[in-house]
């Protein structure tokens, strides 16, 4: 059994074995149980204060004490700015200091410590809304969804009494006019609590990100919910702007009041200065926690990448078999973003990772498929290696011709949870197979090596349009991967080509690659780990290092500048903020990325010394002869129709019946009409479940960024 230990091994780690065979994870040390559970539930309750204080500041009794805070360290070095900064974002970096301790001592998640007897509903992936505005959303994002409407509306009632209360001090008796300074305090409400949604709005939008990390929401999903914020942010900003302009121009001050520079409070003129001012020093902890990132993600782009092997497939579809260092984590649902430079340098697109972690030590691999001017140059000029260097075999190494490329990530889930249902169902429609041949690759290596792997009972409905496209699927070769795996793994595919009535004359017959170039021996080594999967360590070092940094230079702009000189203007003190922000990334993260780089040079050299694994290439070899290679052996279901599409309800019915009371992990990757589909399917049969069915969990794995 292969128990050899990975960067990525949780602590006293125990692990059996089944009476298949199979490993699995049973408990971890008491000791790493606890400690997990105490950080874990510091991290809550912290959230939960944060979240509340916040969702009750429009109070009276909490606005008091929001005052008495702010001004809690207004003799002090930092000043008011001080307190602002540690109400607003002081809890979400603790949280994520929290989370690069939890990370680093969970290691690679566990699979589950035991099967679970019945079917039971998870909020993540129950969905309740499948057609409307939000697309597909679950019962949890539902909840979110819900409780935001509720700050908003509970905002804007108690907002809306405490301005009613202040109109007598200004002692106006016309009507008219306390309406129009009824108006502005509800547009001075209304841009706060945008204030407060700009608070969460930069939170998902970092693609490796720790919160992110620590939640197990991937980027491509959490993009959508900073879409949903920076909308409503829109409103609300908009119609604070509104409500104040409109005041201004019946009372005829309009032109005053925009050319106005007041030094302290809100300025008009200067707008975008003094809104930046604000957004910093009240939404900080996001957009420091976005800086980090971007600043990480443009040092991994930076680096050239070789690419080993390129093949076009006869379907319009192109794979890349990418070099990285032996030492980059990654699981069967990550995907990468990837530039060419020779096709373009400013075009970046998401793919996803077509191969296991297990497949090989020092390569990745993505399939494309050629739907646009990127893509259709990308195929052209793989097709266009000289024909003079090609020999009798596809495979020739061309050594006058090479193809580089840019990466980041890679993203995706923390965890593999697709190893964490014994029963799934894949569903993909044309391209979307792509993470499902990971996916399948990657339970066949584990249950090969003996890995934690629950997945006993798998269905793969895959819809496309031409019967050329289904080399992307039935030339992975299982037998190869995982000899006798039938004997584990019940596989059942279901193939629909949609705009072919009957079977081509070479039925049987798998389309052989149109062209293929196998590169020589990499120079510039794999790709970067410094974002995405890479080490929790060094990630957590350059976050803590950088915040620290960001104090220091803070506490130093307070000590020898703003206090001696007394410097009150908002605006003002709002760009030495973002040039500290700034600088504590560059100086004192960057000095981090720096010792990361080397750290990581040498870790490199000494495994390519001692590797067993030596030669990219030999590695290459074995993903080429192992995976894409076309079996005249099956012993697997495989059924291909033409000229039909997928009937959902009679294949989600016939696994419920052959499958029982159990989880169901139904994964879909394709169009939103096909995931539209699939959350209708499974919301239908949760909602009508009776007892002794299973209950369908909802996950969909898409880069519509």
């Amino acid at each position: 059994m292969g128990t050899e230990g990975s960067p990525r091994d949780p602590l006293l780690l125990s692990i059996k074995e089944d009476p298949n065979g199979f490993a699995y994870i049973n408990k971890t040390s008491s000791l790493l149980k606890s400690t997990k559970w105490v950080l874990k539930s510091a991290m809550w309750l912290i959230f939960i204060s944060w979240v509340t204080f916040l969702f009750l500041v429009p109070s009276d009794s909490v606005k008091q004490l929001y005052t008495k805070l702010v001004k809690a360290t207004s003799g002090t070095l930092f000043g008011t700015t001080g307190s602002i900064f540690l109400i607003y974002s002081g809890p979400v970096l603790v949280i994520a200091f929290l989370a690069i301790i939890y990370l680093g001592i969970s290691g690679e998640n566990e699979v589950q410590e035991k099967k679970t007897k019945h079917a039971s509903f998870r909020l993540w992936t129950f969905p309740i809304i499948v057609d409307g505005p939000f697309g597909v959303v679950t019962a949890a994002e539902l909840i979110v969804i819900l409780l935001f409407s509720v700050y908003l509306i509970w905002a804007i009632i108690a907002y809306t009494f405490q301005n009613i209360s202040l109109l007598p001090l200004f002692e106006i008796t016309d009507a008219g006019k306390r309406n129009l300074i009824l108006l502005e305090l509800t547009g001075l409400r209304l841009g706060f609590i945008g204030l407060i949604c700009m608070a969460f709005l930069f939170l998902p939008v970092a693609r490796g990100s720790i919160l992110l990390r620590l939640i197990d929401i991937p980027f491509e999903h959490a993009a959508r919910y900073h879409v949903w914020l920076g909308h409503l942010t829109m409103i609300l900003f908009t119609l604070h702007g509104l409500f104040f302009v409109i005041p201004w121009a019946i009372d005829g001050r309009l032109i005053k009041e925009l050319t106005a520079w007041q030094n302290v409070g809100v300025a008009n003129l200067p707008g975008v200065i003094s809104l930046v001012a604000g957004l910093f020093i009240i939404a900080a902890a996001g957009i420091f926690l976005f800086m980090l990132d971007r600043f990480l993600r443009f040092f991994q782009s930076r680096k050239t990448v070789d690419i080993l092997s390129a093949k076009c497939l006869p379907s319009g579809t192109v794979e890349l078999v990418i070099s990285k260092p032996e030492g980059l984590q990654y699981n069967a649902l990550s995907w990468v973003f990837l530039q060419v430079r020779e096709l373009s340098w400013l075009q970046w697109h998401p793919f996803s990772v077509s191969s296991s972690p297990l497949d090989g030590k020092r390569h990745i691999a993505v399939l494309i498929k050629v739907l646009g001017d990127w893509t259709e140059k990308l195929r052209g000029h793989i097709s266009s290696v000289p024909e003079e260097e090609q020999g009798e075999t596809d495979d020739l190494l061309h050594p006058n011709f090479t193809l580089k490329a840019s990466i980041e990530g890679p993203y995706g889930h923390e965890s593999p949870y697709h190893l964490t249902y014994e029963h799934l169902i894949l569903v993909a429609g044309g391209i979307g197979i792509s993470p499902f041949v990971a996916i399948m690759s990657d339970i066949l290596n584990r249950i090969r090596d003996s890995k934690p792997c629950l997945p006993r009972n798998v269905l793969i409905v895959w819809a496309v349009k031409k019967s050329d496209e289904l080399p992307l699927l039935h030339s992975l070769d299982m037998n190869s991967l995982c000899p006798h795996f039938y004997n584990t793994l019940n596989l059942e595919i279901q193939t629909y080509v949609t705009r072919e009535s009957e079977p081509p004359l070479e039925e049987g017959k798998v389309p052989e690659y149109v062209s293929s170039s196998v590169f020589p021996t990499p120079t510039h080594g794999g790709m970067s780990t410094l974002v995405g999967t890479g080490s929790i360590i060094w990630s957590g070092a350059y976050m803590v290092v950088s915040t620290l940094g960001f104090i220091v230079l803070l506490a130093m702009l307070d000590m020898f500048y703003i206090n001696p000189y007394k410097i009150s203007y908002w605006w003002y003190k709002g760009l030495l903020f973002t040039i500290c922000m700034a600088a504590s990334i560059i100086l004192f993260g960057g000095f981090v990325i720096g010792l990361w780089h080397l750290w990581d040079k040498k870790t490199s050299f000494e495994k390519n010394k001692n590797s067993e694994d030596e030669k990219t290439v030999g590695g290459l070899q074995y993903y080429e002869s192992n995976v894409h290679k076309n079996s005249s052996r099956r012993d697997f279901v495989n059924n291909i129709k033409y000229g039909q599409r997928p009937d959902f309800k009679e294949i989600f019915g016939s696994m419920a019946e052959r499958w029982g009371n159990v989880d169901i992990g139904v994964m879909v990757c394709g169009p939103t009409a096909l995931q539209t589909s699939i959350a209708k399917e499974c919301r239908s049969k949760n909602f009508g479940r009776i007892s002794g069915e299973p209950i369908f969990h909802f996950n969909s794995h898409s880069f519509d960024l």
